[in-house]
């Protein structure tokens, strides 16, 4: 493929059209409400707020997707923002319970080296004009235990008492090994898309 038929196929999907899409619109928002979740845990101290908002943030999550299947919004833009729009809450939700709770560095480090690699093949692949592969299995179930253990280390404390060092540490190292298969099992099947498009050309 020449540099020109290259900035044809990214005009192509990045038309204002394809970026400002109702489920890109709530992957906005997503972004938009980071900094309030860092303002309700980090300086007011608010769990319950903190919670709220994560779980609103979730719900648009939820939304943006049927939204996007149902009434055929789906768009490689949109495969692009969505996965950062969650990457940086969550990401940004484990630096706030870093500071209450040390052993979330190994999450976040997973996390940060997996979609940093993540990105840069998506990229690479984007480039190429190929077409862009959604959430996999192993991605929601990552998704969802790393949630689940946010939302586990915030609401606990809402109860009067500090999580059982016991719960937080297995919650965490079955989180981690779940975000490591994921991370595994993606860029084979990135790379393996990377390959066939080589053979392609």
């Amino acid at each position: 493929m020449d540099k020109n038929q290259k900035k044809q196929a990214w005009r192509s999907r990045l038309t204002l059209k394809q970026i400002f899409t109702i489920p890109n619109i709530l992957s906005f928002f997503r972004l938009a409400l980071v900094p309030v979740i860092v303002w309700l845990y980090c300086f007011e101290k608010s769990l319950e707020w903190t919670i709220l908002v994560i779980l609103i943030s979730g719900l648009t999550d939820i939304v943006d997707g049927f939204i996007a299947r149902k009434f055929n919004m789906i768009t490689d833009f949109g495969k692009f923002i969505d996965p950062v729009a969650d990457k940086v809450t969550q990401g940004i939700v484990l630096i706030c319970l870093l500071t209450q709770f040390p052993l979330m560095w190994l999450p976040l480090g997973i996390l940060i080296v997996k979609e940093t690699i993540s990105f840069i093949l998506r990229f690479v692949l984007f480039n190429r004009a190929e077409e862009l592969t959604g959430a996999e299995w192993h991605g929601k179930l990552a998704t969802v235990a790393l949630y689940f253990i946010m939302c586990l280390h915030i609401v606990w404390p809402i109860f009067g008492s500090a999580i059982p060092t016991i719960v937080s540490l297995v919650c965490i190292l079955v989180t981690s090994g779940i975000m490591l298969l994921s991370f595994a099992l993606y860029t084979i099947s990135i790379l393996a898309s990377l390959k066939a498009t080589k053979k392609d050309k």
